[in-house]
């Protein structure tokens, strides 16, 4: 008798399902997103071979999506920063790019080629 197992398709869609339920609340929310995740680790563990070809941490994901931003936490994990800084890093790195380039112009037209 052929068992059910999940794939990683599946699980991205049930993500996708609870992300829209979330998404339709007024203020930030991602109760749907953690209760599965909880109902995924909850499963891994009293039956393990329905995710056997499933390498995602659930543990981690639900440590994430439990903060109060989870995008800042993802961000802090990967660059150490928030994503606010992470963005003005970004910003600022771009903008020092344009700077260079204005030093060698002399011209205006040299310039605003510069610039684009």
């Amino acid at each position: 008798m052929a068992q059910f197992e999940y794939t990683k398709e599946m699980i991205y869609t049930e993500f996708k399902e609870a992300t829209v339920k979330d998404e339709k609340s007024k203020k930030p929310s991602y109760k749907h997103r953690v209760a599965m995740l909880k109902d995924m680790i909850a499963l891994k563990r009293s039956n393990p071979q329905v995710l056997e070809n499933v390498d995602i941490n659930f543990d981690n994901l639900l440590t994430a999506w439990s903060q109060p931003n989870p995008k800042d936490y993802f961000y802090f994990k990967v660059f150490g920063k928030t994503f606010s800084e992470k963005q003005l890093e970004d910003e600022i790195t771009d903008m020092s790019a344009y700077e260079e380039s204005d030093k060698n112009a002399k011209t205006l037209e040299e310039q605003v080629e510069a610039m684009a």
